[in-house]
């Protein structure tokens, strides 16, 4: 008995495996055209790189010359003081954006893109669970009624990773809040779609799927975590595929992109790339890792695409002689 039972253990264990390698050779890419965008940072670039953000994004703008933008609202640069918001640098943002005719993506919220991913000002540090709250709903509030008249805003991404709570310093995720949020930007402007995001590496998307009509994926193969530091993800394409069948079979969702597409680098130790030499960086993600990376996200069959990194392509080729990466994104484009 106890023979057969290690013979069908055994069994099962090779079916899987030969399942998952047969996963592999799965491609929903055919008869697919996809949407290439590009997500830009200015506290990327000006904090973390030392660039100089404003000829970073035009010449992503003019010269690898994307579609299709996530721009950042950082609550940090937009309400410095409390009620007195400033937001001549994301207008100037979308303003050369709507000249070169993009279509945008603004992501609005107390978490959104980048390290340390919550971003805020120093005004709100001391303020109760609640006050901070009513402080968040409030820029929102501003935020959105700003930019709703813009045409070129497509779509509002609230939050990013909301209910991600392994990765950022960053307060408890907080669903019923993100609900309120939702609800909030729904009230305001009632006719734009509204994207939440969630992990495609670390999560099922089963709290995320259904909040919005949009959900957005992270997808990055190489990664830095402890105590393995740098490490391959091995799913295969078809994971996420199978996670956007079921988000939009059983939750309503109604379409589901790939919001951040690895294009550089991870960082380790939540480094910035800049204080990382230059041959490590390469050593875990070279410009094969950027093709390999593009043909996978084609082969989930998720048609519309955020490459992540355009700022470090940038800083190669300004700080380090180095245009390979800018050249290829050129051709991507």
């Amino acid at each position: 008995m106890k023979l057969r039972t290690l013979k069908i253990v055994i069994l099962i264990i090779v079916a899987i495996f030969a399942l998952y390698l047969i996963s592999w050779t799965f491609d929903f890419s055919q008869d697919k055209e996809f949407k290439l965008g590009i997500t830009f940072s200015q506290l990327y670039a000006q904090k973390q790189l030392d660039l100089d953000w404003r000829e970073t994004y035009l010449a992503i703008l003019k010269d690898l010359n994307p579609r299709y933008l996530r721009l950042i609202a950082y609550w940090q640069y937009l309400e410095p003081k409390k009620g007195q918001f400033n937001f001549e640098d994301l207008d100037w943002q979308i303003a050369r954006a709507q000249e070169e005719h993009k279509e945008i993506i603004l992501v609005v919220g107390h978490r959104v893109p980048r390290w340390p991913e919550c971003h805020h000002p120093s005004w709100v540090e001391n303020l109760s669970t609640e006050e901070f709250q009513e402080a968040t709903l409030e820029f929102l509030s501003q935020t959105i009624n700003h930019y709703k008249d813009i045409e070129s805003i497509k779509v509002w991404q609230i939050e990013n990773e909301p209910l991600f709570f392994l990765f950022g310093n960053c307060p408890k995720p907080d669903r019923e809040f993100l609900k309120k949020e939702i609800a909030l930007v729904k009230s305001l402007d009632p006719t734009r779609n509204i994207i939440i995001t969630d992990s495609g590496e670390l999560s099922l998307w089963l709290k995320t799927s259904g909040l919005s009509e949009i959900l957005g994926t992270t997808l990055y193969r190489t990664v830095w975590g402890k105590p393995f530091g740098y490490f391959k993800h091995l799913y295969p394409p078809a994971f996420y595929t199978l996670r956007a069948w079921v988000a939009k079979k059983f939750f309503g969702t109604e379409q589901v992109i790939i919001s951040e597409l690895q294009g550089e680098p991870w960082g380790r130790e939540h480094k910035s790339l800049a204080q990382i030499p230059i041959e490590e960086q390469l050593k875990h993600f070279d410009l094969k890792d950027l093709k390999k990376n593009i043909e996978f996200a084609k082969k989930t069959g998720i048609d519309e695409i955020y490459l992540w990194g355009a700022e470090w392509w940038y800083w190669l080729k300004e700080k380090h002689n180095n245009s390979t990466f800018w050249n290829k994104a050129k051709e991507i484009f």
